[in-house]
């Protein structure tokens, strides 16, 4: 799911950052800048934590429209001129309620990534506070409800993990993505091309945007795999991902008539993103590589 490939391209100097540790923490830096163009109407695109061709554009027109030099790079300039949320960056102050900023858009974005739903907007309000203070008792800190360096160091850490037990052999991954396909109907061929090109069927991957395991599954859509088309928790699991993936994807092809591409390219871009501006041109180019896959592995 969108987008499990790490497809930061050369955008991902969209940030330029003035922070000590610039290199570490850039992809976590792209949800701040996403929020700030968003709130100018200029990015539509998902708040995923990736710098691709949607935010890069957003940039360029935003420093078009502003006199600022057109080079894509959300430097100290261009950070100024976005205003309240265009600073200041995250990990450099302690955030608190009715804080405002880049910084408590990418707490927000980075509480919804760990399973803590918070809307990503740079307000730091009541579900920001109630996300964060869950996070904290969670992770076993001090649950102040303040965003200070510890949880900003818990926050970095990564996203969702497995629980614990013996790691899934390549044969029992096969097995599950086969046994989850029949289970819901779906070709298998279709099932095994996608988890290969989203994760090489690696359990524990997890991308910058917090999309984890075989199937690269968001924090978001686990939780509306389980509440909405399941009605059940699903454990967190190699095999539960896969269900969920597997799930989500039968989900996907009844509300798009069973068209593949549409289908393929709505789990990776988001079925609401598909609907309103079509396949990007890197969705494109996702699911000509899934159909080329699926021809290989047969099934």
């Amino acid at each position: 799911m969108r987008p499990a490939r790490l497809t930061v391209l050369t955008a991902l100097a969209v940030i330029l950052l003035a922070a000590p540790d610039a290199q570490a923490i850039a992809d976590q830096q792209v949800p701040g800048l996403q929020a700030a163009l968003r709130a100018r109407g200029l990015y539509l695109g998902p708040i995923d934590g990736i710098a691709g061709p949607m935010t890069d554009r957003a940039v360029r027109t935003f420093q078009r429209r502003h006199e600022l030099r057109v080079d894509g790079i959300a430097g100290t300039r261009t950070r100024r001129a976005l205003g309240r949320l265009g600073r200041p960056l995250f990990g450099t102050r302690v955030m608190r309620p009715r804080a405002v900023g880049w910084d408590v858009a990418v707490l927000q974005f980075l509480l919804t990534r760990r399973g803590h739903r918070a809307g990503v907007d740079g307000y730091f309000g009541d579900e920001t506070a109630r996300a964060l203070r869950r996070f904290q008792r969670r992770a076993g800190l001090t649950v102040d409800g303040l965003a200070g360096p510890a949880t900003v160091r818990a926050l970095r850490s990564g996203g969702p993990r497995p629980t614990r037990g013996q790691r899934p052999s390549p044969a029992s991954i096969r097995r599950g993505l086969d046994r989850w396909a029949g289970r819901y109907g779906v070709r298998p061929s279709i099932v095994r091309a996608l988890a290969w090109m989203e994760s090489g069927n690696q359990p524990n991957v997890t991308s910058p945007a917090g999309a984890w395991g075989v199937m690269q599954v968001m924090p978001a859509t686990w939780r509306y795999v389980e509440d909405v088309l399941l009605g059940s928790r699903v454990p967190r699991t190699a095999d539960g991902n896969i269900r969920v993936g597997v799930t989500y994807l039968h989900h996907l092809l009844h509300r798009f008539d069973f068209d593949q591409r549409l289908t393929l390219g709505a789990y990776n871009q988001g079925p609401a993103s598909v609907r309103r501006h079509g396949l990007f041109p890197e969705t494109r180019a996702f699911v000509r590589d899934v159909v080329a896959l699926q021809r290989r592995v047969g099934g």
